[in-house]
């Protein structure tokens, strides 16, 4: 992709890749398997699978719903748009494949390989377990003297930056990671597939995208999180820059412990990236089916990035969208944003969604970073 830089604890209820013992025999049959462990969706649907997911062409127009018919039904109420929730959720896993299902019977299994103690922080080095066969390096940085149990934010690189850049180690960057850290968060920072020192193939675990396989490892994260007695397992975010910048978005649409989502520089609708062409999202770490399946064709794509945005309502966003990003069209931006505050109004959420668009190239400068810190503090901490 042409991206520049970028109560209680719920018990672990999201813990695990639900691959099971079927795994290797799913690996080693996988061109004559209809379904990988995670669902192969790199296949056209069937006409069955076809008439259970309406199409939406217009995905601006978030009150309607459609009927397994396409007939179209005004959206009032909560009930109604949990219906168009559901389409949307399942359009995405259309294109990036299923999410899987959490196994309680495989664990985390944290294991720290370095540990520095700074000012103000105490920054792991760390791998976990997203499932079977595949390990996420990550920094976990933990405040010194923040009470505990904190907040938490999970930290999103971009496709130039890897997961110390955010951390405060190697060559100056955003470093949110750190710096929310230093704040009284404790945060954490995975390195995304294929980038950094996360270098399992997607299809080798069993992924059809390598989007999906960040989503669940971003989700093991937050059971990580979770798992802490330093965290509050209610008070959880994300925040993302470029290619984290949608990361961030896509973990908050699946996984509701994200209370707030702050997304800097990280998405437009895929009408408008590069004037339509999508071949940046086809790549292998990204969505392979947008090619493979809808020929990087946007008006045939099941789901785009005002319904993602509008799936995280009623919980908290906060987009960074600078007006001379090079990636991202701040003019699509605004219209993503514009729909899906159509959904927040009907919530009773409409102050839950903010945008800015400020003069600037891509990425997240400091003072961007600190209006985004402030709407955390506002969600995770009310301040």
């Amino acid at each position: 992709m042409r991206h520049c830089e970028e109560s209680g604890r719920m018990r672990m209820r999201w813990i695990a890749i639900g691959f099971g013992c079927g795994l290797l025999l799913g690996m080693l049959t996988a061109v004559a398997s209809a379904e990988s462990p995670t669902g192969n969706l790199n296949d056209e649907p069937t006409t069955t699978e076809a008439a259970s997911l309406p199409f939406y062409p217009d995905k601006m127009k978030l009150l309607q719903w459609l009927d397994d018919q396409g007939e179209p039904h005004p959206i009032a109420s909560p009930d109604d748009w949990s219906r168009r929730r559901d389409h949307i959720l399942r359009g995405m896993e259309r294109v990036m494949g299923v999410l899987p299902k959490p196994n309680p019977d495989h664990p985390l299994d944290v294991q720290v390989l370095e540990t520095e103690t700074l000012d103000r922080v105490i920054r792991k080095k760390i791998t976990y377990s997203a499932g079977p066969f595949d390990r996420i390096p990550a920094y976990l940085l933990i405040p010194r003297d923040s009470p505990a149990p904190a907040p938490a934010v999970i930290c999103l690189h971009g496709t130039s930056g890897s997961r110390g850049r955010t951390a405060g180690v190697g060559a100056e960057y955003a470093s949110y990671t750190l710096e929310l850290a230093e704040r009284g968060y404790v945060t954490i920072a995975p390195d995304y597939t294929l980038l950094g020192d996360n270098q399992t193939e997607p299809s080798a675990v069993g992924y059809s995208s390598g989007t999906m396989k960040g989503i669940w490892s971003h989700m093991r994260a937050a059971d990580l999180l979770q798992s802490l007695p330093e965290v509050d397992p209610e008070r959880i975010g994300c925040c993302g820059l470029s290619l984290g910048g949608h990361n961030a978005l896509f973990l908050g649409a699946f996984d509701p412990r994200m209370k707030v989502v702050v997304t800097s520089s990280g998405f437009d609708s895929f009408h408008d990236y590069m004037d339509g062409d999508l071949t940046g999202w086809c790549q292998t770490r990204y969505m392979p089916a947008i090619g493979e399946v809808y020929a990087k064709d946007p008006r045939r794509l099941p789901f785009d990035f005002p319904e993602v945005l509008a799936a995280i309502a009623p919980r908290a966003i906060y987009v960074h969208a600078p007006q001379d990003d090079s990636n991202f069209k701040v003019a699509s931006v605004r219209r993503c944003v514009e729909a899906a505050a159509t959904v927040y109004r009907l919530l009773g959420a409409e102050a839950e969604l903010v945008a800015e668009y400020p003069p600037g190239p891509h990425g997240f400068p400091p003072d961007a970073r600190e209006r985004a810190y402030r709407f955390i503090d506002r969600v995770l901490q009310g301040n």
